[in-house]
């Protein structure tokens, strides 16, 4: 073989595994990918059941239940437009009440409950993931126009 085609071969090899090496770091990386859901986000059938992901909200006030004799909580996470069912058994954080930003890891099921994995609540009192706290803003404009508009019903 000449000198030039040992020369194309060898590039040609070396390319041809840079590729496969991109490729396979590419399919690591979709299989690792964590996406952010709010609850209206979830409703609206933008999340995949049986696909992990994140979602955060406010924890839905009078919606916590504790199943007795086990570590199985539920209770309900929403934006104030929407509200998703949360299935958790585990250790919840100190932090969790009812009224309180929270993230929730898991997955969600067909029939529409998502089963959390792990719950997450920050230090900080007033912690609100900011996807929420936008999607909250927002449902309080949309009342609020909705009280101010002469045609609202009474």
């Amino acid at each position: 073989m000449m000198p030039r085609y040992r020369r194309l071969a060898a590039v040609i090899l070396v390319v041809a595994g840079v590729a496969v090496a991109a490729a396979l770091a590419l399919k690591a990386f979709n299989k690792n990918i964590l996406y952010y859901y709010t609850p209206s986000q979830v409703a609206a059938g933008a999340a995949r059941t049986g696909q992990p992901f994140r979602m955060g909200g406010l924890v839905a006030n009078g919606s916590v239940q504790r199943t007795p004799g086990s570590m199985t909580v539920r209770f309900t996470l929403t934006d104030m437009q929407h509200s998703v069912p949360i299935v958790y058994t585990g250790i919840l954080p100190d932090l969790f009440r009812e009224g309180q930003g929270i993230v929730v890891h898991g997955a969600l099921s067909a029939d529409g409950q998502f089963t959390a994995d792990d719950v997450l609540a920050k230090h900080d009192e007033k912690y609100m993931p900011p996807e929420v706290a936008a999607a909250i803003k927002k449902a309080k404009d949309q009342q609020a126009a909705q009280a101010a508009s002469p045609s609202a019903p009474r």
